[in-house]
């Protein structure tokens, strides 16, 4: 394949369909002797003759027709490459792999992805769980595109911007009236047996940090990395969690858990994590443009 030149090929693919060098030649926005170098030159390169002059038209001779099959087939590969290509341009086409926390995976991804597939429903879109710590090491690697995670986060080869908030609320199985509309202080909520999330999380370290500033250490009862889990055991009145208030705005939950706001209040803040010396594809520009639309 050195040195074969594919606009030579369809030049001389040209000519034959259209039977002569003028009608080529407009046809390709050349001038006529651009037209009749490159054959000359595809000729040269395959040590045959490729084009006869019958009258006024220029027909292939038989290494000419041999030919044409070949070039109508690299053609259509071209055509097809330069269309797969205008679809990762258009972020139509392509892969996108996100890291995210479980909760989040759950409560804030789904009508995200949503809206990304319908507007692109060639995208291909992977998503891997995990704590932050591990998941801004798969984005400094190049094994993940872009992330959310819970903030604080830092790394110096990284871009973290915070893109939205969330209270964290008391969520206790429901007995009798529930709660009372005051929130719960640190001391409060932990003196009863309390199922949190795991250790080595950023989540679980801001819950930590709360009760810590309040003069408390905590001491659960249980640790899980699902919050799912998390609610099926409250529910079942093992205990109290503190958990994103998201995670308890369904349907059914009004009627499984007693929600409380804590005082003094607490938010967690999720980010947006992307390598800062990687220029992003479409798709990924695409899947930035919408997590930055859940703003609030």
């Amino acid at each position: 394949m050195r040195g074969l030149n594919l606009d030579q090929l369809i030049t001389f693919a040209t000519v034959v369909e259209h039977g002569g060098f003028t009608e080529a030649a407009s046809r390709l926005g050349l001038t006529q002797p651009a037209v009749s170098m490159q054959i000359r030159n595809l000729e040269e390169r395959f040590g045959v003759r490729l084009v006869e002059r019958v009258g006024k038209r220029a027909l292939p001779t038989a290494a000419g027709r041999d030919l044409l099959p070949f070039i109508r087939r690299m053609r259509d590969e071209v055509e097809a490459a330069s269309a797969a290509m205008g679809r990762h341009r258009a972020g139509q086409a392509g892969r996108v792999r996100i890291g995210t926390g479980a909760t989040a995976c759950i409560y804030r991804l789904p009508p995200i992805l949503t809206a990304l597939r319908a507007a692109h429903p060639g995208l291909e879109i992977i998503v891997v769980t995990g704590n932050t710590p591990d998941i801004l090491d798969a984005v400094e690697a190049g094994a993940l595109d872009l992330a959310l995670v819970t903030l604080p986060a830092v790394r110096a080869g990284l871009s973290i911007e915070p893109v939205c908030s969330e209270e964290l609320v008391c969520v206790g199985p429901r007995i009798g009236d529930g709660p009372g509309p005051d929130g719960i202080a640190p001391a409060a909520l932990a003196d009863g047996a309390l199922i949190l999330y795991e250790r080595g999380g950023t989540m679980r370290a801001v819950i930590d940090g709360w009760f810590m500033a309040g003069g408390v250490q905590p001491r659960p009862s249980m640790e899980l990395g699902n919050v799912e889990a998390i609610k099926n055991l409250v529910a079942a009145g093992l205990g109290r969690s503190i958990l994103p208030s998201v995670t308890v705005q369904g349907p059914s939950d009004c009627d499984r858990f007693a929600v409380q706001s804590l005082s003094p209040p607490l938010v967690r803040t999720l980010g947006l994590v992307l390598r800062r010396d990687k220029v992003p594809e479409p798709g990924v520009r695409a899947m930035v443009r919408a997590i930055k639309d859940m703003r609030y």
